[in-house]
């Protein structure tokens, strides 16, 4: 077993998260511990991303190779067989909307149910798109029943009411990008056991339920994209995704500097900074030249206006999508709270606080993880490949639940129409046994007979009945 390698208990249900990024895949294989609740981190795997840009698998055959060798990593440090993946979507593509539906339930006195928002939330999975678009997730913000305002989706279970108002977060994806990221997974050998929008699972990783319910601002800072999550009162109100990220950052400098691509994002990872003022022109770094040509000296000062210029204006955009949420900065006690591989670079969150005003922290996806998990994962750039594993576990709990709870209901059911029937043909029993055969009903009997409810001598009574019903007619009506 390797340093890293925890045991595998066979009891345990394993999920794989798969985060295909722009710079990076990942897999990584976890499980529930049940001695603690937490995520236990069975093993991973890491390899160079190709074939993606800005979250788009651009090529198949080199897309399926990087997940191929991430996986196979995977498999060998958590000794489990991976068939199947939940996979992280992200890109330019992703839209979310806010949709309102309202309706009359049947049965006041009839209370909420869990299957009942589940059925909710299936009928607005079927509601129309923008044509090449497809639904991946439906989160329901708040219920108004009776004129109750702002009621939670845990709180309105069990209630009883007739008048219902559901708004709901609607979440979109590109149905091509959707295809060729399943494509390519299919490719490497794998299924796909769901989509699962990458700054939510991000924020499974980083955020606890009290940074959701105090409300918070998730900045996920990716090698293409930068993924925006904002909560309020635990819910998800508001996602986007800005097209500006860590390797705009890393272009800049290499056209600000003339150096080459590797050079630029060595010198940003090693010596970068979002704060000129941090830094002083007498500060010098020498970059190695090509063959023949003498080296070139950078000043710190000078590579962090290129980087802080940038910074910028990806904040800009954050603060601007805090501002379509139409709400006071004062609701989001949580401030914002910065993961992904970019978040590292030096004194960002100094930028993130002046630009949008809220605190700023570094979130690493530590505080869901068992201990015994490899220490390495406590890494932002990890966040998203954990928070796949947190969210699949859940979805497969809560899907276990719902089953047992429907199956349950169902069992129910069928126990009352067993019930029914019963009392129905013992109703039936005793009605037949009681009232005698009158003149009106006659025809009604010798139907019955010819269906085979009556026996053969109770026919015969019945025929001898009509016999003697018309015997005292004349001889033509006998004829």
């Amino acid at each position: 077993m390797e340093e890293n390698q925890v045991a595998y208990d066979d009891s345990l249900d394993v999920v794989v998260g798969l985060d295909i990024g722009t710079t990076k895949t990942v897999a990584v294989v976890g499980a529930r511990d049940k001695a603690s609740g937490k995520i236990r981190i069975l093993g991973y795997g890491r390899t160079e991303s190709v074939g993606v840009l800005r979250g788009a698998v651009m090529n198949l055959e080199k897309s399926s190779m990087a997940i191929r060798i991430a996986v196979q990593e995977a498999e060998v440090n958590s000794n489990v067989e991976i068939k199947e993946v939940y996979v992280g979507i992200a890109g330019q593509h992703i839209k979310s909307y806010r949709s309102d539906i309202g309706y009359v339930r049947e049965d006041r006195d009839k209370v909420f149910t869990r299957q009942e928002i589940e059925d909710l939330k299936r009928k607005m999975s079927c509601s129309n798109v923008q044509p090449g678009d497809k639904i991946i997730h439906v989160i329901p913000q708040s219920f108004e029943v009776d004129g109750v305002p702002d009621i939670l989706e845990d709180d309105v279970v069990g209630m009883v009411g007739a008048n219902v108002k559901v708004s709901f977060n609607i979440v979109t994806a590109n149905a091509a990008a959707m295809r060729s990221i399943q494509r390519s997974v299919e490719m490497a050998g794998l299924e796909v056991k769901g989509f699962i929008l990458e700054p939510l699972v991000s924020a499974e990783a980083v955020l606890n339920e009290n940074d959701k319910v105090a409300g918070v601002v998730l900045v996920d800072i990716g090698g293409g994209t930068t993924d925006v999550a904002i909560f309020k009162n635990s819910i998800l109100c508001h996602t986007a995704v800005i097209p500006l990220a860590g390797s705009v950052i890393t272009s800049d400098i290499k056209e600000g500097c003339n150096i080459l691509p590797k050079q630029a994002e060595s010198l940003k990872v090693k010596f970068g900074s979002a704060l000129p003022s941090a830094n002083s022109d007498e500060q010098i770094v020498s970059i190695p030249a090509l063959t023949g040509r003498p080296a070139k000296e950078i000043s710190l000062k000078q590579l962090a206006e290129i980087i802080g210029a940038r910074v910028r204006e990806i904040f800009e955009s954050v603060a601007c999508e805090i501002n379509n949420c139409e709400c006071d900065l004062s609701r989001f006690i949580g401030g914002v709270v910065l993961t992904g591989g970019g978040s590292k670079l030096r004194h960002i969150d100094k930028v993130c606080e002046y630009l949008t005003q809220l605190d700023t922290r570094l979130g690493k996806p530590r505080e869901h993880i068992t201990a015994d998990s490899p220490k390495e994962l406590e890494d932002p750039i990890f966040a998203t490949a954990i928070g796949l594993v947190i969210y699949g576990i859940r979805c497969e709990e809560e899907n276990k639940s719902f089953h047992v709870e429907v199956e349950h209901l169902h069992n129910e059911d069928r126990v009352s129409a067993s019930e029914e029937m019963v009392m129905e043909t013992a109703s039936a029993s005793a009605v037949m046994a009681e009232v005698p055969v009158r003149d009106e009903d006659v025809e009604e009997v010798e139907e019955e007979s010819r269906m085979g409810k009556f026996s053969k001598g109770f026919t015969d009574k019945v025929r001898r009945f009509l016999v003697g019903l018309f015997s005292d007619d004349d001889d033509e009506i006998r004829a």
